[in-house]
C-alpha cells in the first residue's frame, strides 16, 4: 500500500486513497458558497411564487428570501396582506429550495443586503419596489453582486396574488 505523509516527518502516514479523499473534502469545504437573494411579499403563496423561487435558486447554492414587513406591504401596496409577515415567512421557508427566509428590516431596506452579502439578487418579472435605485445602492455600499431580472412568469394570468385575491373575494 502506498502512503503519503502530511506535515512533518513525525506525522502519521496516511494511505494515498484516504489522503486524496481528505484533500477533496478540504477543497469542497473551501469552495465558496454562492448566495442568492430575493425579496417579496409572498402573500397567498402560490405556484407563481414557487416558480420564481425555483428560477432564482438556479443562480446559486443558497437562496435567501426577504419577506416584506406588514407595514411595508401596507405602505407600498396601499393594502394589508392577507397573511401576516410571520405566516408568510413560514410558508416561504417550507419551499425546498429556500435556505433562509427572513422578515425585512425596519428603516433602511437595503441594510439586509449588507448583512447577507449575496452574489446575486434576483428580481421578479414584475417587481418594481425598491429596485429603481438598487444598482446605485449596491455601488454606494460597496456590494459587488449581479442583479438578475427574470423575464418569464408562471401563468401570470392565473398565478398572481392580485388575481387570487379577487377570486377569493379578498380585495382590500
Amino acid at each position: 500500500m502506498s502512503t503519503a505523509s502530511i506535515g512533518s516527518a513525525s506525522a502519521e502516514r496516511i494511505p494515498n486513497n484516504t489522503f486524496m479523499n481528505i484533500l477533496l473534502l478540504f477543497c469542497a469545504m473551501k469552495r465558496r458558497v454562492e448566495r442568492v437573494l430575493v425579496f417579496g411579499t409572498f402573500d397567498l403563496f402560490h405556484k407563481g411564487h414557487e416558480h420564481f423561487l425555483n428560477q432564482a435558486k438556479r443562480y446559486g447554492d443558497e437562496l435567501y428570501v426577504v419577506i416584506a414587513r406588514d407595514d411595508t406591504v401596507q405602505k407600498v401596496k396601499n393594502r394589508r396582506a392577507v397573511h401576516d409577515q410571520n405566516t408568510r415567512k413560514c410558508n416561504v421557508q417550507r419551499h425546498p429550495g429556500v435556505h433562509t427566509a427572513i422578515i425585512g428590516r425596519e428603516g433602511d431596506k437595503y441594510a439586509i443586503i449588507e448583512k447577507i452579502k449575496p452574489d446575486s439578487i434576483v428580481l421578479g418579472y414584475d417587481q418594481t419596489h425598491f429596485t429603481r435605485n438598487l444598482a446605485e445602492e449596491l455601488l454606494k455600499r460597496k456590494i459587488a453582486c449581479r442583479i438578475v431580472r427574470l423575464r418569464k412568469a408562471h401563468n401570470p394570468h392565473i398565478y398572481k396574488t392580485s388575481i387570487l385575491r379577487k377570486k377569493q373575494g379578498l380585495l382590500q
